[in-house]
């Protein structure tokens, strides 16, 4: 069994709820879909990465772990496209993880949940695509979160969010997820200002406005990408 991998690197999480966490990144090539805002624009083609197989990753992961290791973050792209691969891997190294996944696709939620330790659900809005979106994606996404948190699995949502994103869309998808998630308590939502930050710096009020509206249904975080403040991978 193999999979198309870009890189396998040690690291500081700058993202979510685990930001802070030493980490084994595992970066999947090859994504089902295109976000305007992606940082890892190469990722999106499986053909980017190398084919490695089940002990070739073992083995790129324990020659970088570190005596601070928390959890492997599986992420790309889109790692949900190799769901396969990575439940037959952990089933055989119960390494504690990390999803990092857009959450459009809950069938192959479905063969990991029970194998991970967290999760993080991206929610698409409009303004991240160019052209159409699909609208149904919000309802997939919801599909995964729930699989996820019946599963218990840590999970919460994060929201890049550009210049162009509206306050009333935020406060339209937090109402949804709260209306939609089995229990709302269980769920944080990240919202993620987008880099560079130097048009948030000039616009905190927004920023303010955004996380009032979301709290109103959720539980609400904003945290910039700190690895990008800190230059690491």
């Amino acid at each position: 069994m193999k999979a198309p991998i870009m890189e396998v690197f040690s690291s500081i999480q700058g993202e979510g709820l685990l930001i802070g966490r030493r980490q084994i990144f595992v970066r999947f090539a090859g994504c089902n879909l295109n976000c305007n805002y992606c940082d890892t624009p190469e990722s999106r083609k499986s053909t980017a990465g190398e084919q490695k197989t089940l002990k070739e990753l073992q083995k790129d992961i324990m020659d970088v772990i570190t005596p601070d290791f928390h959890s492997i973050s599986f992420t790309g792209g889109e790692p949900l496209l190799q769901a396969d691969f990575i439940k037959t891997f952990l089933e055989k190294n119960r390494f504690p993880s990390l999803l990092e996944t857009n959450g459009s696709l809950p069938k192959e939620v479905k063969k990991i949940a029970d194998l991970l330790n967290h999760a993080s659900v991206d929610i698409k809005l409009p303004e991240h695509f160019k052209g159409n979106i699909n609208h149904e994606i919000i309802d997939r996404e919801i599909e995964s979160i729930n699989i996820l948190i019946s599963r218990g699995v840590n999970t919460y949502c994060k929201v890049v969010m550009l210049p162009s994103t509206r306050v009333d869309t935020l406060k339209l998808v937090a109402e949804t997820i709260k209306e939609q998630v089995s229990d709302p308590s269980d769920i944080s939502m990240v919202l993620q200002p987008a880099s560079p930050l130097k048009y948030w710096v000039k616009n905190t009020s927004k920023l303010f406005e955004m996380s009032e509206k979301v709290g109103e249904q959720l539980n609400v975080l904003t945290i910039p990408q700190v690895h990008k403040l800190l230059e690491v991978r």
